[in-house]
């Protein structure tokens, strides 16, 4: 999944290297707000419908291979973003956490802080242009808020009790400042302490190689050799440690049990048709 602002594989690993080394269709979603920031326009999405387009993407050719009756193995689902798309990737995992064997963030977001939100001065140089302003189209509210933040204890406690496997792969940046590092080193914490399968890797100048790994920064180096490097061991079909999912997955289950408590009330992810819908159900 591609990065903020990008569209296809901008800013992630390369999907047609991926298909044919790890057997696989790749798919790349241009969801809401792909392209340039500049003319999608404020405040930007942070990964919520986003998530909601590229799972339903999924979504469309998963049930397209049913339909035509094409053989294939729906436990290896794997997913892989690079900044945004990471921040996707984690969000994708969050709405459909019965679904992916593997995933892979690459440098993402790990929540949306006030920071980011509301563009403050000293931080990261993401401005996602939303109001603390209630009256303002652009208000963002403390459930939307909380709903994007990936390492939320409670909602990775409602992922492990809902039978989360998916192995979540985190890489980045030891001194990113753009998605920071202190964030992502939270929230990998935090999925580590929830009990769901997990490894982190924040890149520091002892592993420079000069060619997957060249800087500490938000780049980090070759998104398509990092994403290879990381995964091999768990996408590689003959692998020892190749990751497949056992069980129906989301889109089978066809259920709404996906829901994640939040101020006010709660967020539903609905299966019942297939292809998931997202809404916030409030409490009186």
């Amino acid at each position: 999944l591609h990065n903020w602002g990008g569209t296809h594989a901008r800013g992630t690993a390369d999907p047609d290297l991926l298909a044919n080394k790890y057997n696989v269709i790749a798919i790349c979603v241009d969801y809401i707000q792909s392209g340039d920031w500049k003319e999608t326009g404020k405040p930007y999405d942070f990964g919520m419908y986003q998530a909601i387009d590229a799972l339903r993407a999924l979504n469309y050719v998963y049930s397209s291979l049913q339909e035509t009756e094409t053989p294939f193995n729906k436990g290896r689902i794997y997913s892989c973003g690079g900044s945004g798309g990471g921040n996707v990737t984690l969000m994708c995992t969050k709405f459909a956490p019965r679904t992916f064997a593997c995933v892979i963030d690459m440098s993402g977001m790990a929540r949306l802080s006030d920071d980011i939100a509301y563009g403050e001065e000293g931080g990261s140089r993401l401005d996602a242009g939303y109001s603390r302003d209630p009256n303002d189209p652009f208000y963002l509210t403390p459930a939307a808020q909380e709903f994007r933040d990936i390492g939320n204890p409670n909602h990775l406690g409602a992922m492990k009790d809902l039978g989360c496997t998916t192995h979540i792969i985190i890489s980045h940046g030891a001194s990113d400042e753009v998605c920071p590092a202190t964030d992502a080193r939270k929230m990998a914490a935090n999925i580590q302490a929830s009990g769901l399968s997990t490894e982190s890797h924040f890149i520091e100048e002892k592993d420079f190689e000069g060619k997957t790994f060249t800087n500490t920064g938000h780049s980090v180096g070759d998104r398509t050799l990092i994403a290879q490097h990381f995964g091999d061991p768990y996408l590689l079909p003959d692998s020892e440690q190749r990751m497949v999912r056992e069980g129906p997955n989301d889109f089978d289950l066809r259920d709404d049990k996906v829901r994640y408590n939040v101020r006010g009330g709660e967020y539903v992810v609905n299966y019942g048709e297939g292809a998931p819908v997202l809404k916030l159900e409030t409490k009186q």
